[in-house]
């Protein structure tokens, strides 16, 4: 059989595994991606260990309607202003989290810009991509993630029970949590309150107060 290029939506579906292996590792990016634009509230609501849906919402600076089209682009980014890739400030700069999760899944990602009147939406389904429209959102950002790997069917088969991904992504939030003290954060699960991580006022002893509170709810 002769050697040939592959499509290029088969070829997004192939990488979107090096960053897409389970529903924790896309709260894990979008977790990521939420504090790297300074949130400092986090809700995140999955249904069905995160197979059917997964939503993150954040209070970080946001988009407009340019930079939120080319967020869902491969490798385009706003967290690697040069090439230097031994001095990254940020959890993330490889800009493939979103393209790589909606190749495989239906992605809605809706936002709107700080000190901005208008907020905006994009799709994208199964790697095909739609346009920007107007939409209804606060300051800050909403990814929605549906049916995953509803565009590789076979990748379910490897993925555990509701339950254990769950676990997964509760355990990936603590861990995010313990890491970020100053920076509230919310788990839903099936519509139930998990985790709630709250933020006291003031400064003083933060991280300590972080990691009772996630060591006592473990």
């Amino acid at each position: 059989m002769p050697i040939r290029r592959l499509p290029e939506g088969t070829v997004n579906r192939i990488a979107a595994g090096e960053v897409v292996e389970r529903p924790a590792s896309v709260v894990k990016e979008l977790v990521e991606n939420a504090l790297d634009a300074g949130a400092k509230s986090i809700s995140v609501g999955i249904a069905s260990g995160g197979k059917t849906e997964i939503t993150v919402i954040d209070d970080g600076h946001g988009m407009d309607a340019t930079d939120l089209a080319l967020a869902v682009e491969r490798h385009a980014t706003s967290k690697l202003p040069d090439d230097n890739l031994f001095a990254i400030p940020t959890l993330g700069f490889r800009g493939e989290a979103l393209p790589s999760i909606g190749s495989v899944s239906r992605l809605t990602v809706t936002s709107r810009a700080d000190g901005a009147e208008d907020a905006f939406e994009i799709t994208v389904d199964a790697g095909s991509t739609g346009t920007v429209t107007p939409a209804a959102n606060p300051r800050g950002t909403r990814v929605t993630v549906a049916d995953l790997f509803r565009a590789t069917p076979a990748r379910l088969k490897f993925l555990k029970s509701d339950r254990a991904e769950a676990m997964a992504v509760s355990q990936t939030i603590r861990e995010l949590a313990m890491a970020h003290p100053r920076t509230a954060f919310k788990l839903q699960i099936d519509g139930h309150t998990r985790l709630d991580l709250r933020v006291p006022a003031g400064s003083d002893g933060a991280r300590d107060n972080r990691l009772r509170a996630v060591m006592g709810d473990a």
